[in-house]
């Protein structure tokens, strides 16, 4: 058919694709980012990756571990003191005595367990140790008053330890309270708390 010329047609120009170049843009962004975040603690499941120029503190995901006496022979030793209740909080960043950082990140339910070797780096080691920390001590007057207080304590709920002759329980109202209607001779003060069934050896 004959008419006026047709002027070529020119497709709209295809807008860029975020699964195409944008996506050199968005790693920019991102990296962009990432650089003013903190750098994130590398899991290190026991062992040190990092070298010691690296500040980035070790992620522990086990709540001991395994070594013999030789592999600490030449490794500094550094102390996580923490108390009763310290020890059974598995998801936090902690500081070990001698100013090295830790990221726990255990299993739910983990308790930690005074004496146990927590993480093991190429030249030192963390060891789990327990604070003093205020307790109600209990002097009973014989075996049977002793089970009789023990029972009373586990009936609700709170934790026990075993001192040589003494019983410990947390420093709480409730248990002053009990204590006193039990007729319990007791007195306040500071101890290393390590509740019975808290926790196990395990042997290194």
């Amino acid at each position: 058919m004959g008419g006026p010329d047709m002027a070529p047609h020119t497709p709209p120009s295809t807008p860029r694709s975020s699964q195409g170049l944008d996506r050199s843009r968005d790693a920019r962004e991102v990296q962009t980012i990432g650089d003013s975040l903190p750098s994130t603690p590398r899991s290190s499941q026991g062992l040190d990756r990092a070298d010691r120029s690296d500040v980035r503190a070790p992620v522990v995901t086990e709540s001991h571990v395994h070594v013999t006496e030789a592999q600490l022979i030449g490794r500094t030793r550094h102390s996580l003191v923490l108390t009763a209740e310290e020890r059974r909080w598995g998801r936090r960043r902690v500081r070990t005595r001698e100013g090295r950082e830790l990221v726990l990140a255990l299993p739910t339910g983990s308790a930690l367990t005074p004496g146990d070797v927590l993480y093991l780096g190429s030249d030192w080691y963390v060891i789990v140790a327990a604070a003093e920390e205020p307790v109600i001590a209990v002097r009973p007057r014989s075996r049977e008053d002793a089970l009789r207080v023990a029972f009373e304590v586990g009936n609700r709920h709170f934790t026990l330890a075993i001192d040589g002759e003494r019983l410990l329980v947390p420093d709480d109202p409730a248990m002053e309270q009990l204590l006193t209607r039990l007729g319990a001779s007791w007195s306040r003060t500071r101890a290393v708390f390590v509740p019975v069934g808290a926790g196990h050896r395990h042997d290194h």
